[in-house]
């Protein structure tokens, strides 16, 4: 079908077909207002997707479109002129007919439709100095008058019955930035699926290829069946066992907040997963989130999950820490559709993803949303949440659970007691968190019954080792587990130990870790069970202390901070093997702490553990480490919660401004490299072919994460033309062998380390 000169278009398919800007804005509408429903937000959300494109049915868009005939057409900011832009017209018109409608009342409401609108492709807007300014240029009030005179059909122009009241804003003034940021999630979400359907010939992306949950749940408790079944009867294995039973049964109370304490080897993964599976069930839950602070602990998590659920094939989730996202400055058609919206009903994610995406201003970030309401979010490693911004953390999880039917578990063996009657000031108006259940019936009796190790001190805190005298202590061992701070850290013991040695950090793709991982497993087990087999000596760094399933008799660490110590000790005696305890050296490493937050946890350790007499991991010590560290903190260092604080005459919010504040990774020069791995090359080899030929989809960016590394950004760039090509924006791939070491991981070739910015 070719485009006619008289009907209005959306878009223009890559063959000329057409996409009826009718049909896209009444798609869009059904869509933003179903998933709006969830949080009885359906009008907002209707009218929002109505009115987000009204600008194209200017005559100069019109004629735009038909000229560029392509999928870049629609993208604001592509190619300059005023005629290419569409997103202002749909925000005034919501300001004069809500306005004309009712009165001041309605043209104040109507601003939160001019946020969603004309923020529907650069990302949401400050009030000041932005949204403000445009709503006010003469080239938005020109767009808005061309758009009118193009006569939109009247239900395109319609309001209808909609009566805007934001005293019904879930959280009032205070829950008005998240209110809003979820309002278009709805909105970007339905507007890129309706696209990519056009673009795909029709093909919905939906969450029919997907199990419910009720069906992850008979696989997970077949899966543990199996799991008890084959257990070897030990103490560590009945213990485990009961945290499991407790998990199980406690899902059955009312959603909130909820707090799992299990020392490390205590199996809290899959029982946190079964808590979280039996809760989203119980509850009629949608999904189960799952955020881990570290990229690097993501794959092995995700392995595990995966084979709880083989019997349900192998897309049974979504594993989620990709960099390589849409960027307004850069975006292609194909980049804006392919970031993620979590569709499915587990998701495996990053904290970093989690809690900027709840923070952003840009769309791809913003997509995923509106599909935490009526969610499970489990944070396990919850003392890794950093104390920078903590308070904006716990404000925006208190909004979750008290209005959007959010379950929240704080899943740790380290836990920082986060609750409203535990650290928090009302003096000092700091906030915790409101009414923290813990699952666990007696936690401190089960830190005593699974105490394995003894830990042992520096005699000098002041007086670092040499990376030489380390590595000749490490050689003595048959079997041991060090644990440094830094990748530089990682590679420089590495070279000073003997042959055989294995090194993991993420400069190894996650397909390699978990490769190299399984190999660690394997000889180990070869050693418990006698097998003839030469030593075992690993170096890595801290991506080995969460979600991954090791057991060393011995374990160097680091100076880092208390809980840091406390997770490598995890991997050490782990199944309880050894009676008189497997021992832990925590060692003043020759390079000091990168500057941040692991320095600032590294002093809190040496502050709490100078002259201890007590076990250096007890809970009591635990409690005076957080607190040490909380009060000795801004925790709301950025002034995000200032940003985003609604000024009630305006509706004004510094939406970009605190999304660019809010960074975990306080380092903007990353970038995304697709690495050449061996081990699965033929896979590789497909999936690059497929992006060099189709560009960026979720499905294929999904599986590519697995193959990715992050280095910084100016690195990369001085490796384009030298071994790494940009076939996708935001995304690098490594195109020459010499690049990857089948030990190290990738190399640079020169190019210095940062152990500032390259921590893991």
């Amino acid at each position: 079908m070719e485009p006619t000169d008289d009907i209005p278009l959306a878009h223009i398919g890559p063959n000329g077909e057409p996409h009826l800007l009718a049909e896209h804005l009444h798609a869009v509408a059904r869509g933003a207002g179903e998933r709006a429903a969830l949080f009885d937000a359906e009008s907002w959300g209707r009218l929002a997707g109505i009115w987000h494109d009204l600008g194209k049915y200017r005559s100069g868009f019109q004629t735009y479109i038909r000229q560029a005939n392509g999928s870049e057409a629609h993208l604001e900011g592509k190619v300059a002129g005023r005629e290419k832009t569409h997103s202002a017209a749909g925000a005034l018109w919501a300001i004069r007919a809500l306005g004309e409608k009712h009165g001041a009342r309605g043209a104040l409401a109507a601003r939160v439709f001019a946020y969603l609108i004309a923020s529907h492709h650069a990302g949401l807007y400050d009030w000041d100095g932005g949204l403000d300014q445009r709503l006010h240029g003469e080239d938005s009030c020109t767009e808005l008058s061309e758009a009118i005179a193009s006569d939109p059909p009247p239900v395109i122009l319609d309001a209808g019955d909609f009566d805007p009241d934001l005293r019904a804003i879930p959280g009032g003034s205070a829950g008005f930035a998240l209110w809003v940021r979820m309002l278009f999630s709805c909105l970007v979400d339905a507007d890129f699926l309706d696209t990519e359907a056009f673009f795909d010939e029709g093909k919905q992306q939906t969450r029919a290829g997907f199990p419910v949950i009720q069906y992850l749940l008979a696989a997970f408790d077949a899966h543990m069946v199996d799991v008890a079944q084959t257990a070897t009867p030990s103490k560590v294995n009945g213990l485990r066992a009961d945290i499991l039973r407790q998990c199980r049964d406690k899902a059955v109370l009312p959603p909130g907040f909820f707090s799992l304490t299990v020392p490390t080897g205590g199996g809290k993964t899959l029982s946190s997963l079964a808590f979280a599976m039996h809760h989203a069930s119980e509850h009629g839950k949608r999904r189960v989130i799952y955020a881990i602070p570290y990229t690097s602990i993501i794959e092995q998590t995700a392995d595990v999950f995966r084979t709880v659920f083989k019997s349900l094939g192998e897309e049974v989730l979504i594993e989620h820490h990709s960099q390589a996202e849409a960027d307004e400055h850069s975006e292609t058609a194909r980049s804006r559709l392919a970031c993620e919206n979590w569709d499915a009903p587990l998701i495996v994610t990053t904290n970093v993803q989690l809690f900027e995406s709840l923070f952003a201003a840009k769309t791809s970030r913003c997509r995923k949303l509106h599909n935490l309401v009526n969610s499970v979010i489990v944070l396990d490693e919850a003392q890794q949440l950093p104390p920078e911004f903590l308070q904006p953390i716990l404000d925006v999880l208190n909004l979750l659970v008290r209005h959007y039917d959010v379950t929240v578990v704080l899943c740790t063996a380290t836990q920082p007691a986060l609750s409203s009657t535990d650290y928090f000031d009302a003096s000092r108006n700091l906030r915790g968190l409101d009414d923290v259940r813990e699952i666990i019936d007696d936690p401190d009796a089960l830190y005593v019954q699974l105490k394995r190790v003894n830990v042992e001190l520096p005699s000098d805190w002041q007086m670092p080792m040499s990376w030489a005298e380390i590595a000749q202590r490490l050689a003595q061992e048959d079997s041991v587990l060090a644990v440094v701070n830094t990748r530089k850290a990682a590679r420089d013991l590495y070279r000073l130990m003997p042959p055989g040695t294995v090194h993991l950090s993420a400069l190894m793709c996650g397909a390699h870790r978990a490769a190299v991982i399984q190999h660690i497993k394997d000889r180990l087990k070869a050693k418990r069970e006698g097998g003839a087999i030469g030593p075992l000596r690993v170096v890595s760094t801290q991506l080995v202390e969460a979600g991954v399933d090791l057991d060393f008799p011995v374990v160097w660490r680091a100076l880092a901070g208390l809980d840091s110590i406390a997770q490598a000790a995890g991997r050490c005696n782990r199944e309880g093997l050894i009676e008189e305890g497997g021992r832990v050296v925590v060692f003043v490493p020759p390079e000091p702490l990168p500057p941040g937050l692991l320095h600032k946890a590294g002093d809190a350790c040496v502050t709490i553990l100078h002259d201890v007499d007590a076990d250096p991991l007890s809970r009591d010590l635990f409690e005076h480490y957080f607190r040490h560290r909380y009060h000795a903190t801004d925790l709301d260092a950025k002034g995000i919660d200032t940003l985003l604080t609604v000024e009630p005459s305006t509706l004004g919010v510094q939406f970009r401004s605190a999304a660019e504040a809010f960074r975990l990774i306080d380092d903007e020069d990353s970038a995304t490299v697709i690495v050449r791995y061996t081990g699965n090359r033929d896979e590789l080899d497909m999936l690059l072919n497929t992006l060099n030929k189709e560009g960026p989809q979720r499905w294929l960016m999904r599986k590519l994460q697995r193959y990715s590394i992050s280095i910084k950004k100016h690195e990369a760039d001085k490796l384009l033309g030298r071994g790494l090509s940009l076939p996708a924006p935001g995304l690098y791939v490594q195109d020459a062998d010499g690049l990857y070491h089948e030990n190290l991981g990738f190399t640079l070739q020169g190019i210095s380390f940062n152990p500032a910015g390259n921590v893991i």
